[in-house]
């Protein structure tokens, strides 16, 4: 069974996402923001409501909100 993992770690979370091919995203007209890991091939997530940003903001939100990232190592199948 997959193990659930939790971190707050920039780099973990930032080489997770990218070898996934994920990338830091906010969803388009909210204010402040409320960030997504964006993963292009993934169906079900309109591609129009989400807006890339760079890292250094997506992590900057994330410590604002005191945020946790939970994940698993294991690839998703397609």
């Amino acid at each position: 069974m997959a193990e659930n993992k939790n971190t707050t770690d920039h780099d973990v979370i930032r080489r997770w996402a990218e070898e996934r091919g994920g990338k830091p995203a906010k969803v388009a007209g909210s204010q402040p923001g409320e960030i997504r890991l964006d993963f292009p091939s993934f169906p079900g997530e309109d591609e129009e409501s989400l807006e890339v940003i760079s890292w250094e903001e997506f992590f900057d939100r994330f410590e604002e909100d005191n945020l946790v990232f939970m994940y698993r190592e294991e690839r998703w199948l397609a």
